[in-house]
């Protein structure tokens, strides 16, 4: 055994002492540099590591915590599992930044994890066909400004799988983070997108075979969601859930994040315009706007631009395309112009108008004018 396996090991042994915890490891590790030093030299922690008390020190003299890391690695190597430790360089470099970074990762998959440009999108278990136009039609139009982009999310039911798979479908790399050991997939049925992400992406966990995807665990996972990523995008959230708990950890990294709106009665939107309202995400409504908004040059390739329609929604109703057309032809008009010349009532209008600005199409100007966005 090498002294990069033997390391290995005895990082995923520290991540199983009793009572240290993720910030304690992560704290060990800064100030010892090795996780073998860790356990070699229990005794000389209390005079180089600052902070340290006589139980940590007594806690490391944990054997079957060895033993167990051994077992892990044995698995590990038949399974052409990469374990990263944080001082390996393919240790994605965001996520080593946060104090309760893992001391140790397991990735099975064959892309970048420190790549230029890396994006989380996260939302509702419950996608509506709303959420899932959005997942498909952002990245359709982020591949054309951004191909080498990193899209990361959890393999969860509804926004997680479905950023996964408009991802693959549009050849970029997509990487899972899971709530589990790589010893299972879970949710079962989102194996076959799984194995598909291996050869364009990846699965990436920190937890060791045999754990079970217990509640808290989704918790923890999402930590890793949020610091291994520049930002975080939500697409459909309830007033309470998982990405918004990922969208604050993220505010906690000092990352980005943003949120797509939605209308005010929807319960799976309730989450992104709250987030909106209280400054913690900004309103995204296309992948143009959010490729200026992180600065992500695209300068030198203009004609990209071009071809990325601004408003990610095309689905327009009839009446809604007639009221486009009609400011797209006369510029900015007044609610009342505009009942007279589609010859639509203006409750009726009131609500096209409605949902034309909600679906980032217009806006309205002070004095009451609509304009049509570019």
């Amino acid at each position: 055994m090498n002294s990069s396996e033997e390391e290995q090991i005895y990082s995923i042994a520290l991540t199983m002492v009793p009572g240290i915890g993720h910030i304690g490891a992560k704290h060990l590790m800064d100030e010892a540099g090795s996780a073998g030093f860790i356990f070699h030299n229990r005794e000389a922690l209390l005079e180089c590591v600052s902070g340290i008390s006589r139980r940590v020190v007594n806690a490391l003299d944990c054997p079957q915590a060895i033993d167990r890391a051994k077992q892990e690695f044995d698995f590990v190597q038949k399974n052409n599992i990469r374990c990263l430790t944080i001082t390996d360089e393919e240790y994605p470099s965001r996520l080593r930044e946060c104090e309760d970074a893992p001391v140790v990762l397991f990735f099975k998959g064959n892309t970048d994890l420190n790549a230029l440009r890396v994006v989380n999108m996260v939302g509702t278990r419950h996608a509506t066909d709303y959420g899932t136009r959005i997942c498909a039609s952002f990245l359709h139009d982020l591949k054309v400004l951004c191909p080498d982009v990193l899209v990361v999310s959890g393999l969860a039911y509804g926004i997680d799988i479905n950023a996964h798979r408009a991802a693959l479908a549009n050849q970029l790399s997509t990487v899972g983070v899971l709530a589990h050991g790589l010893d299972r997939i879970y949710p079962y049925v989102h194996r076959k997108t799984a194995i598909d992400m291996l050869d364009n992406g990846g699965l990436l966990t920190e937890f060791l075979t045999g754990t079970n995807p217990d509640r808290h665990n989704f918790v923890s996972r999402n930590r890793i969601v949020a610091g291994m990523c520049d930002a975080t995008i939500v697409i459909e959230s309830a007033e309470k859930g998982g990405s918004l708990i990922t969208a604050e950890l993220a505010e906690g990294y000092h990352r980005d994040c943003f949120a797509f709106p939605g209308r005010l009665n929807d319960e799976y939107s309730k989450g992104c315009n709250q987030l909106i309202r209280d400054n913690k995400a900004s309103l995204l409504l296309s992948a143009e706007d959010f490729v200026s908004a992180m600065g992500w040059d695209i300068a030198a390739h203009p004609a990209k631009v071009e071809n990325v329609q601004r408003s990610l929604f095309l689905d327009l109703s009839e009446d809604e395309q007639k009221v486009v057309d009609i400011l797209e032809k006369q510029g900015d008009l007044q609610i009342n112009t505009l009942v007279v010349e589609a010859d639509i009532p203006v409750q009726k209008m009131n609500a096209i108008l409605f949902e034309l600005e909600m679906k980032g199409v217009i806006r309205v100007l002070v004095g009451g004018m609509h304009q049509l966005l570019a």
